[in-house]
């Protein structure tokens, strides 16, 4: 898959020392959904600013659509779409006056179809004479989302999107971000709420103190990193034996069920003398179970790591 956007080397220092960034390397690939995960303070809304132009780097470089993006500044950010994490709006200004002033910023013609569609997706257009500072913290946001797309980007940046937005609107932006994706759009999101990023994301990376930690596709992370647990339940409380000790099972509190941590990748995995062993102890197995860890265990278990080094 062609990369839209190619970080090299990108380092970020501020005055008075603090380092944001860190030699970071990114490739990100034309029509995929990339989830940024880290703490605050990781270093995401840097990254995000520099490459949008609206923050220099101390080193390094960005290419967005084989163009570079301080020496050809006007072309590459005409290709990229920013969703802040601040709700930046002219309080007295009317949507539909906003998204045709946003519009017209990038040198688009007035295209009023187009506009209405947008305005549609995000369930604005009942809303498009309301003045701004009228509507809900939801509807702000949606607004800067269509304000993002107003003149057709090729890359989207969203920055914490859903942060204070209820449960209904977040699922809402995420169908919106699907067919944004199907449409063409490289989408590129921060997030605290890891269950979406599982959820829509094709390849995640992960932040923490200004180092990029891995990039990986979703998948291919939570198969390499995670780990699979087999629930037993048995008919009667489990009374550990020597035979046991190799299989460092946990035991439930009532002692009905034991919970046994394997690696899904060994050929061996123990799970077949583990229930040969149950069995000849005259147990019966009521049910058995597996479970895998979420990529919200694999990202705490990440920073945890780098922080202890």
């Amino acid at each position: 898959m062609q990369s839209i956007v190619t970080i090299s080397n990108l380092s970020k220092t501020y005055e008075g020392g603090f380092q944001a960034l860190k030699n970071v390397s990114l490739d990100i690939q034309q029509g995929e959904i990339l989830a940024l995960l880290g703490p605050n303070g990781a270093g995401k809304t840097t990254l995000i600013s520099i490459i949008c132009g609206i923050v220099n780097a101390t080193s390094g470089s960005v290419m967005v659509d084989g163009y570079d993006n301080t020496q050809d500044y006007l072309i590459t950010r005409e290709c990229i779409g920013l969703v802040p994490q601040e709700l930046t709006l002219g309080a007295f200004e009317k949507i539909w006056d906003s998204m045709c002033f946003s519009r017209g910023l990038f040198g688009k013609k007035h295209d009023s179809a187009y506009i209405e569609k947008i305005l549609k997706d995000l369930s604005l257009w009942d809303k498009k004479d309301a003045i701004i500072m009228s509507l809900s913290g939801g509807m702000k946001r949606r607004l800067l989302i269509a304000k993002a797309l107003v003149h057709e980007p090729k890359i989207l940046f969203l920055d914490e999107p859903t942060a204070g937005v209820d449960v209904e609107l977040r699922k809402d932006m995420w169908v919106l971000v699907e067919r944004l994706r199907e449409s063409g759009v490289t989408i590129i999101l921060t997030t605290h709420y890891i269950e979406e990023a599982e959820a829509i994301a094709d390849r995640v990376g992960v932040i923490n103190n200004g180092e990029l930690l891995l990039v990986d596709e979703k998948d291919a992370l939570m198969h390499k990193l995670g780990k699979r647990q087999l629930v037993i339940e048995l008919d009667r409380p489990f009374e550990s034996t020597k035979r046991f000790d190799n299989y460092n099972l946990e035991l439930s509190e009532d002692g009905f069920a034991i919970t046994y941590t394997y690696d899904p990748l060994k050929d061996n995995n123990g799970i077949d003398g583990l229930i040969k062993s149950v069995q000849e102890t005259g147990l019966k197995i009521i049910d058995m179970h597996s479970i895998k860890t979420s990529l919200e265990e694999i990202f705490v278990n990440l920073v945890k790591g780098e922080n202890s080094q």
